[in-house]
């Protein structure tokens, strides 16, 4: 059965500025501006005063889960312009320690399992490398958007993947420990 309409709406937070046009929207903020397609679903996106409100007329059940999903995708890139996302990443080993090293916009990854061959992975687009210097093996990922830095820890979580043994005795890799907005500054 069909909906006749389907709607949902997120505020503006102070300091950002949104523009929307042909379901393209750009947002800026104080840490940059991003930019998101949503052409590909057909939806109406206005922007009402102070808030975004995405209409969807005569949906499905697969369509309506699309609203919901969008205004997520635009929350999050209000954060992402104001405050920023962080990954917090820590290395697991038990025998042969994780050797990482940033090499300009590589992340090289050696000595994993004790492996003569180099693992590397490319920093996606405004994703920034820091090597925690309170914390003993942890690396922090951060940048705007989201999607970005969550793809460039997923993408360092699957090089240190273990084949061909037994995976609950050879727990070694670099794991997701910590993600979320970046803590706000006093």
């Amino acid at each position: 059965m069909k909906t006749v309409l389907a709607s949902r709406s997120v505020e503006i937070p102070a300091g950002v500025e949104v523009e929307i046009n042909a379901r393209v929207i750009k947002v800026t903020g104080p840490r940059g501006s991003l930019t998101r397609n949503f052409k590909h679903l057909s939806m109406d996106l206005r922007k009402v005063e102070n808030s975004i409100r995405v209409d969807v007329w005569f949906a499905n059940r697969k369509q309506l889960a699309t609203v919901r999903t969008v205004i997520s995708h635009i929350d999050n890139m209000f954060v992402g312009v104001t405050r920023g996302f962080i990954y917090k990443m820590r290395f697991v080993y038990s025998h042969f320690p994780i050797n990482v090293t940033l090499a300009g916009d590589i992340v090289e990854i050696r000595n994993f399992l004790g492996e003569k061959r180099v693992r590397k992975v490319k920093l996606l687009e405004g994703v920034k490398y820091v090597r925690s210097n309170d914390v003993k093996d942890q690396i922090e990922l951060s940048g705007n958007d989201i999607a970005l830095v969550s793809l460039t820890a997923a993408q360092i979580q699957g090089q240190t993947n273990v084949r061909n043994k037994d995976l609950r005795k050879f727990l070694d890799g670099i794991y997701v420990s910590e993600k979320g907005p970046m803590p706000e500054q006093e």
